[in-house]
C-alpha cells in the first residue's frame, strides 16, 4: 500500500510540474517568433472572431518570395500535403498522416467553405473550415459551433523588401480551460515544426 502512494505522488507531483511548466511557457509560446508589433497588428481573417477569448502569435522568416511559401499553406491537409510536423507522432496517435512534400496543381484551389482534415482515417478531430482565401496574402481556417466562428488559424504572408517572407500564424479562439490548456503546449511543438518544415520546402 506505501509503494503504491509513493507511486501515485510521484505521478501527481510530475502532473502539477506539467501544468506548471505549461503555465509559466504559455506567453512565450503565444509569442514564439513574432515582434510586438505584428502581435497587434490588424491580419486578413481577424474579422471572423473579433474578441477572442485568447490568441497565439507565431512566426518565422523564410528565405523565399511569398509566391514560393503560399502553395505549401493551400496544400495543409491529412489528406493532401499534411500537416508538416512530427508525422511520426501523429500516425502513433492513430491520427493517418499523409506526407506528400510536392506541389500539387489540383490542390492549389482552395476555396472558402472547403475542409482542411485534420486526420485522414475515420478516427478524427473535426476537420477546420476555409473562411477566406487570398491569393499569396492569407489563409484562414477556422471552427464553427451554430454556425458561429468559435476558432480561427490564420496564416499571413508579409513579403519584405529582401526578398524574404514573413509568415505568421494566429489562433484565436474561445476555446480555453480544461483540457484545452493541457492540448496548448503540444499545439505549439506541432505547429513550431509545421512553421520549419514550411520554411524548408519553401527554401528548396
Amino acid at each position: 500500500m506505501k509503494k503504491i502512494l509513493i507511486v501515485v505522488g510521484i505521478l501527481l507531483g510530475v502532473l502539477v510540474l506539467v501544468v506548471l511548466l505549461a503555465v509559466i511557457l504559455t506567453p512565450w509560446m503565444d509569442r514564439w517568433g513574432t515582434t510586438p508589433e505584428e502581435r497587434t497588428q490588424n491580419f486578413p481573417g481577424d474579422v471572423f472572431l473579433m474578441n477572442p477569448a485568447r490568441a497565439a502569435n507565431r512566426g518565422i522568416t523564410i528565405n523565399a518570395p511569398v509566391e514560393k511559401v503560399y502553395p505549401w499553406i493551400l496544400q495543409i491537409g491529412a489528406d493532401k500535403s499534411g500537416m508538416y510536423s512530427y508525422t511520426w507522432l501523429e500516425n502513433l496517435m492513430n491520427c493517418e498522416m499523409a506526407k506528400d512534400e510536392t506541389i500539387h496543381p489540383e490542390w492549389q484551389n482552395l476555396a472558402a467553405g472547403d475542409l482542411m482534415k485534420m486526420c485522414a482515417g475515420d478516427f478524427a478531430p473535426p476537420p477546420y473550415i476555409v473562411a477566406e482565401v487570398l491569393p499569396n496574402q492569407a489563409v484562414t481556417f477556422g471552427h464553427q459551433a451554430n454556425d458561429t466562428w468559435e476558432e480561427t488559424w490564420q496564416f499571413v504572408l508579409f513579403p519584405q523588401t529582401d526578398g524574404t517572407t514573413r509568415l505568421i500564424t494566429r489562433t484565436s479562439t474561445n476555446m480555453i480551460g480544461g483540457i484545452w490548456e493541457v492540448i496548448r503546449p503540444i499545439s505549439f511543438v506541432m505547429e513550431r515544426k509545421m512553421l520549419l518544415t514550411i520554411k524548408g520546402l519553401s527554401e528548396q
